[in-house]
């Protein structure tokens, strides 16, 4: 798998709401993602074995999978309601309509994860800060590097032109809008899933616990638009975020000392 960048920039969380700042699903998904890779890591049978029961269930209604309890870290989400120190939005995150919403945006986030992270025991596929729009944006560099663009052009200083990235990868910008345009959470199941599997094949990350926290904002009134608007602009902003040549040669060569390496390099919002 190819290494993530040691020194890329993390999505500019200017742009987004407040709560998906602080957003006690997306804390409580990180670390529970996070707990369960170390297993894997280390091949553990119980952590192997929960990932292949979440890759089991991806696209399967939540509730007739038992064999998913207690493995989608809905409990680490109760917990972080408990410990998390009341945001202005306490009651909202208390609801019973969100917490439902979120026990769905677990389970597709989880079983993405899974999916994901298959076979990719030496490096982490969790990322905080690579967003869905920034992670699309760097696959289709590797899109039109392998079409033979020319992407390792520099503008003098040794920094990649902006030029470069111009060229964009139709096929993989409509995949990404057909995720965009899914009018239900079945439907963006199976499209995000194709999505994945490019992802990781390319060795690129995702931030899942950003990305649970934009699904349960996609299940709201009014919160496709709102998640469409953030996965938009993050893609454009993305197109600013391209290392040096030289830092390009080091990232093919780097390997990360530990699990934690890679996101402890990059500043995370998790």
């Amino acid at each position: 798998m190819t290494p993530v960048p040691a020194q890329a920039r993390p999505a500019d969380l200017r742009y987004s709401p407040p709560s998906w700042r602080h957003s006690p699903l997306r804390t409580a998904t990180a670390r529970h993602i996070r707990g369960l890779y170390a297993g894997y890591r280390d091949d553990r049978p119980q952590a192997v074995a929960t990932l292949a029961r979440l890759r089991r269930g991806l696209g399967q209604p939540l509730h007739a999978q038992p064999d998913l309890w207690g493995l989608i870290g809905f409990d680490s989400y109760q917990q972080e309601l408990v410990e998390a120190p009341a945001p202005a939005e306490t009651k909202y995150w208390k609801k019973a309509a969100t917490l439902d919403r979120a026990e769905t945006a677990l389970h597709l986030t989880l079983t993405l994860w899974a999916l994901h992270q298959q076979s990719h025991r030496d490096t982490p596929v969790h990322v905080g800060g690579w967003s869905l729009g920034r992670s699309v944006r760097h696959l289709m560099r590797t899109k039109t590097a392998g079409k033979g663009a020319d992407l390792a052009g520099t503008d003098g200083t040794g920094t990649t032109s902006r030029k470069a990235d111009v060229e964009i990868d139709e096929p993989l910008r409509k995949r990404f809008v057909r995720i965009a345009a899914a009018t239900s959470l079945d439907v963006m199941a199976q499209r995000l899933r194709e999505l994945v599997l490019l992802l990781r094949t390319a060795g690129l990350p995702l931030d899942y616990g950003l990305l649970a926290d934009q699904l349960l904002r996609w299940q709201e009134p009014d919160g496709p638009a709102e998640v469409h608007r953030f996965w938009g602009r993050d893609f454009h902003l993305a197109g600013m975020d391209r290392p040096s040549a030289t830092e390009s040669r080091e990232h093919q060569d780097a390997v990360p000392e530990t699990a934690g390496t890679v996101t402890e390099r990059l500043p995370s919002a998790d």
